[in-house]
């Protein structure tokens, strides 16, 4: 995990999961000054919010901390796939958005199952919920059986459908690090260390917040005997030095 501060950014936010174990169904347990679950069991997803909560955020079905690493658990129970979102916390924020800022580094080390009809959009979203005015970035965003991109939706845009798209030659399946650089007029996305490409039309330039958005049915379900384990070593974030 990278600690310190590169060259114009601060770090605010650390996490490797190495300070104890939280068992499902208890998640944030001792990490609650760090993360949120952030959404309740049975929160519609965005596939949900259409059709009719058959898929949704369950945290305390998905959410465990093991063996250094964060365990999503995703699965389906009684017809309803189940995925989560939890927001990591600056400064022991309690209540959402808990790591709003306008500008900022994040970076997250990863590996996935094969789960066809799971999928990760992990995000900065506006905290004023304007949508989509206010712009998306999404990185890595893919089915968690395929290879992964990223994503900005611009601000100012009427559109629902990403203005620039940056696709990876990675899949789920090997451990990735995926990093956004969201600065001034310009958001860059790297795999690795290496830039898989930027934007400098349409960057949002207001308060957003970072979620670990992992949901389903976009656009199709999973088998309901479709199960396994997306696992985060590490996150860090920084904010304009």
């Amino acid at each position: 995990m990278p600690l310190g501060n590169p060259p114009g950014w601060k770090q605010v936010f650390a996490d490797d999961f190495t300070e104890g174990n939280v068992p499902l169904g208890s998640f944030p347990g001792s990490f609650s000054a760090k993360w949120s679950a952030n959404y309740f069991d049975a929160t519609p997803d965005t596939a949900g919010q259409k059709n009719g909560g058959r898929s949704g955020y369950y945290p305390s079905k998905v959410l465990s901390i093991h063996n250094g690493m964060m365990d999503m658990y995703l699965h389906s129970q009684n017809g309803v796939s189940m995925g989560a979102a939890p927001a990591p916390k600056i400064n022991g924020d309690s209540q959402r958005p808990y790591n709003s800022q306008t500008y900022g580094m994040y970076s997250v080390r990863f590996r996935s199952d094969a789960l066809p009809g799971f999928k990760t959009a992990w995000l900065l979203w506006p905290d004023s919920g304007i949508w989509p005015q206010d712009g998306e970035i999404d990185y890595p965003e893919q089915d968690l059986s395929s290879k992964f991109f990223a994503a900005l939706h611009s601000a100012g845009s009427t559109q629902e459908l990403p203005s620039a798209v940056f696709q990876s030659d990675a899949s789920f399946q090997t451990w990735n690090t995926a990093t956004i650089e969201w600065t001034p007029g310009r958001v860059e996305f790297f795999l690795n260390g290496k830039s898989i490409g930027a934007s400098t039309s349409g960057v949002p330039d207001l308060p957003m917040h970072y979620l670990l958005q992992t949901e389903s049915c976009l656009p199709t379900c999973p088998d309901p005997k479709t199960q396994g384990h997306l696992y985060v070593d590490w996150v860090a974030i920084w904010a304009l030095g």
